[in-house]
């Protein structure tokens, strides 16, 4: 905490710094061990690596059917000792009670949708089933206003007999971030030969490693005269060296000749004068330098930037325009590449226009617009979006003949009569991973694995901001994961004013940088995207809230810095 947040803290009579402090470090120990516990869940699987390129045409092939996220060494059901029980305990936070049914003595159970086929007893010598990650019985808890159903609409009362009743522990915002990348770097990589000029926004496959020195000859840094030794130099008949034509000949002790930028330097040649530094007597042929001369000035000597067989960029680079350059410069045609990742997306509502003013109850679908090119910011290749309704059968049939790495459905995560997202995974046999997370706005979101090695799927809720965090917490993980992409490095800026926080949940509010810190925006409910529309960033606000000058973690936004480069970006 900064003085400024000291004073504050002081004058408004609340926590001491000690206690801020020891809150802070409890949170981020808490943190930590969610973030260990989802790891371990997808068992630690170490990134595959890619497949030789088999021709300009090769593209990624469908994962496995064996599961990465199941740990290998699972024999038997998990005690409530195992990685599963204590992971479903550290994320599900307040929503695990007392009453939720789980006592000291008892394993963790996954929660059925109503309609999922119950899973039977392993047949003997066999592998029990591994618990579903993250998951405990719990309370359905309060989910964000209108946040589950639509873009923008009310959801419908849960009944107390609802037919799509379901819940499991929340989890937590970091721990399912995580879970989520490496869910994606557990894929199997393909690669593909790319020529430079369809590189751009691909992630490297292979190092670039220097196919020749860099410079690979002595070059002229400015135009000018080339000279040996000391002057007067005579100036040696001819037109001088140009780019690209260098002589062979060596130039004799006392001559000059003239140079031009990025010409080959005659052997034996110790400088360069620019032209400003020099005076040329044209009676006499003699060449005087302005200023004295320092061997070697102003000339590029061999290898100066690289040597053969040096690393250049190593693989997870993402190719941006300098990449494209530096390639270039170093003798490639053609770089191997990760293929973008494929997304699909399903905008799910029967209460969605896509044209004109709202009337009569209907309303403008947001998040169709917005989805895909933000997706393309994020460097996946997306299909044109699919709006499916409120059809249950339109939803089975779209996600069972995906060919997608990724899924991205809009709405129907809650519990409403016209909620299908669970029932149609439960009936499809996907693997629930996520279901819900202890995050405002966006708490209803999910993801899940579509059964025999089929693509993952992010459940967005349907409220436009509330979408973005799930997008942010589920999908943008997923997918640099999917890519081979390095992960940013986290940082964290301070807030300019108090931010309120929910009780329990992680709070992910719109923010603008100005100067040396975040200033928080209005207009951020989960219905509203007037907030996220003026921010570069997203303020990760712990449980609580914090005061004025507290250092808070910030997520940019694609469209605030200058990469990653992806063709149609905001096209």
């Amino acid at each position: 905490m900064t003085a400024h947040g000291r004073e504050a803290a002081s004058a408004d009579g609340g926590r001491s710094a000690e206690e801020e402090r020891a809150a802070e470090e409890e949170r981020a120990a808490e943190e930590e061990r969610a973030v260990d516990q989802a790891l371990a869940l997808v068992g630690h699987q170490p990134r595959a690596g890619h497949r030789p390129p088999e021709g300009p045409g090769a593209t990624r092939s469908k994962p496995p059917p064996s599961s990465p996220v199941s740990p290998p060494s699972a024999v038997s059901p998990p005690s409530p000792s195992s990685a599963a029980a204590a992971a479903a305990s550290a994320s599900a936070g307040p929503e695990s009670r007392p009453d939720s049914g789980l006592t000291p003595s008892s394993p963790a159970r996954s929660a059925q949708t109503p309609g999922a086929a119950m899973p039977s007893a392993p047949a003997p010598g066999s592998p029990a089933p591994v618990v579903s990650p993250l998951a405990a019985p719990a309370p359905a808890p309060a989910v964000d206003s209108a946040s589950s159903r639509s873009h923008g609409a009310s959801s419908a009362d849960r009944p107390a007999s609802s037919p799509h009743a379901h819940r499991t522990g929340s989890t937590a915002w970091h721990a399912a971030r995580a879970l989520a990348e490496s869910l994606g770097r557990a894929a199997p990589l393909a690669a593909h030969r790319l020529p430079l000029d369809r590189a751009l926004g691909h992630v490297l496959a292979e190092a670039v490693v220097a196919l020749t020195d860099l410079p690979s000859f002595d070059t002229s840094a400015m135009d000018g005269w080339a000279v040996a030794g000391p002057g007067p130099w005579t100036v040696k008949e001819g037109e001088g060296l140009l780019a690209g034509r260098g002589s062979t000949e060596p130039l004799p002790d006392g001559q000059a000749l003239r140079i031009a930028t990025g010409a080959r330097l005659p052997a034996d040649a110790t400088a360069v004068i620019r032209s400003e530094h020099a005076h040329c007597d044209e009676a006499k042929r003699l060449l005087y330098a302005g200023r004295e001369v320092v061997q070697g000035q102003d000339i590029r000597p061999r290898g100066q930037e690289c040597r053969s067989g040096d690393e250049l960029l190593p693989a997870g680079t993402v190719v941006t325009p300098p990449v494209l350059g530096l390639a270039a410069a170093a003798g490639y045609d053609a770089l191997v590449a990760v293929p973008r990742p494929r997304v699909d997306v399903f905008v799910l509502g029967d209460e969605l226009l896509t044209a004109g003013l709202p009337y009569d109850g209907l309303i403008r679908d947001a998040l169709g617009p917005m989805l895909a090119p933000w997706l393309r910011a994020l460097g996946a290749e997306v299909a044109e979006p699919r709006r499916l309704g409120d059809e249950a059968g339109a939803l089975r049939q779209a996600l069972v003949s995906s060919d997608a790495d990724l899924i991205l459905t809009t709405g129907g995560t809650a519990a409403g009569p016209v909620d299908h997202v669970h029932p149609v995974l439960a009936e499809i046999g996907a693997d629930l991973l996520v279901d819900g997370v202890a995050v405002r706005p966006g708490h209803p979101m999910l993801l899940a694995r579509l059964a025999e090695g089929g693509p993952c799927l992010v459940g967005l809720p349907g409220n436009p901001l509330a979408a973005v965090s799930g997008l942010l917490t589920l999908a943008e993980p997923l997918l640099r994961g999917i890519a081979g992409r390095p992960a940013q490095d986290r940082y964290r800026a301070p807030v300019r004013q108090e931010v309120h926080g929910h009780p329990h949940d992680t709070r992910l509010i719109p923010v603008v940088h100005r100067e040396d810190s975040v200033v928080p925006l209005h207009y951020n409910g989960p219905a509203m995207l007037r907030g996220i529309a003026a921010a570069d960033g997203l303020a990760v606000v712990p449980p609580g809230g914090v005061r004025s000058g507290t250092e808070v973690e910030i997520l940019d936004l694609p469209w605030a810095s200058a990469s990653p480069w992806t063709e149609g970006c905001f096209t």
